[in-house]
């Protein structure tokens, strides 16, 4: 079943947004060469904590973690281990959430480690902005796979042949960290579930630099890609408002994200 929310309870959720947001600035402030994925999970729980809420990640089907840390080749829900250093030169996506009053968010960002190369640097790049593709169709009127393909046709405006991962994708979010409907990275439009006010997405595009085949390893959750090749992922949670999309876990409820795609959002 799909929830819908009413405003006072996306208005809740938006406060549950900017705490992840948050946690997700405080831990990319902390990445630096020799940090432990352990230590930056540390810094994830102490701002979620710290402000009232409590990590969602933490305890969800047994994960051990409140951030998933996913390494180079791993897409995503890599494990935080405290003997796992980073290096210059890695890639990092670091997927996050917050639990405040009963209503989650989630939010990922992919950060590297020092200066990126220029093949790093296009790949987050084409992922980051095929979220906001993403974002800029969550309006009301339309139909879920009009997100679905907004963030595919991103993808695939460029020269090198990216890949997406298959199946994997956004979801809804709400009472529950995952909800009902589940939003591939790909697809044709005008199809699916009415978008409608008061639905609460997570988008989540994974973009590989080589093969989209995945792997999952043998402690039950990292997922990486079969060839090796390096990956990103960003994420948002977005409510669909009579006012526009409301990109609730960025800071400026996606002013800056939405603009170049000539979308205004509800701020």
């Amino acid at each position: 079943m799909i929830q819908i929310k009413t405003a006072h309870e996306i208005e809740l959720m938006r406060a549950s947004g900017l705490i992840t947001a948050g946690a997700l600035k405080a831990v990319k402030a902390a990445v630096v060469p020799g940090v432990s994925t352990g230590e930056l999970d540390a810094v994830a729980e102490d701002y979620i904590r710290s402000h009232g809420a409590v990590p969602n990640f933490l305890g969800y089907h047994g994960f051990t973690g409140t951030i998933c840390a996913s390494i180079n080749e791993e897409i995503v829900h890599g494990i935080p281990n405290p003997e796992r250093r980073l290096a210059a030169g890695d890639n990092i996506s670091v997927d996050c959430g917050a639990i405040l009053e009963g209503w989650h968010s989630d939010s990922a960002v992919t950060v590297t480690v020092g200066e990126p190369s220029a093949e790093d640097a296009a790949l987050l790049e084409v992922t980051e902005r095929s979220m906001w593709a993403g974002l800029s169709r969550a309006v009301a009127g339309g139909r879920l796979t009009d997100i679905s393909h907004a963030v595919e046709e991103s993808i695939r405006a460029h020269e090198h042949e990216y890949g997406i991962v298959d199946n994997y994708g956004g979801h809804g979010i709400g009472t529950e960290m995952h909800q009902d409907p589940h939003v591939l990275n790909y697809g044709r439009p005008g199809r699916g579930p009415k978008l409608v006010p008061g639905l609460v997405l997570a988008i989540e595009p994974m973009v590989t630099i080589g093969d989209p085949a995945t792997v999952e390893l043998e402690d039950g959750w990292t997922v990486v890609t079969k060839d090796g090749s390096r990956a990103a992922h960003f994420e948002h949670t977005v409510a669909i408002t009579p006012e526009g999309p409301w990109v609730l876990t960025a800071e400026d409820g996606g002013v800056a994200g939405l603009a170049p795609f000539g979308v205004s959002p509800r701020t």
